[in-house]
């Protein structure tokens, strides 16, 4: 399995960016994709997930402003961001992992959110 993701770049305060995660190989069953992130200095950190139900969770600090979803035709995840924050600047990875354990991680994509 690979992911490829997309979409990073620098935004202002208060504006928009779309990351979008490729994946290709073998996905079925339940799996479920997710979005991290991490800031210089600190952990990385869960943002968004996505199950193959469509069911989605939210870190509390993106709440209301980033959506995540999917299409399953082309196997790719996006995450919306709106009003971002300079606190929303790292950078973001996409990964998709099953109940096996079995787990795959993108590259990552930077965004930059300036004040």
């Amino acid at each position: 399995v690979q992911l490829q993701a997309s979409g990073g770049g620098l935004v202002q305060a208060g504006g928009s960016l779309r990351l979008s995660c490729a994946a290709s190989g073998r996905i079925f069953g339940f799996y479920v994709m997710a979005w991290y992130r991490q800031a210089p200095g600190k952990q990385r950190e869960l943002v968004a997930t996505i199950t193959s139900g469509d069911s989605t969770n939210y870190a509390d600090s993106v709440k209301g402003r980033f959506t995540i979803s999917r299409d399953n035709a082309k196997n790719t995840v996006q995450l919306q961001m709106n009003s971002l924050k300079p606190d929303d600047t790292a950078v973001y990875y996409c990964n998709i992992r099953w109940a096996s354990g079995s787990a795959y991680w993108g590259q990552g994509t930077l965004v930059t959110v300036s004040s």
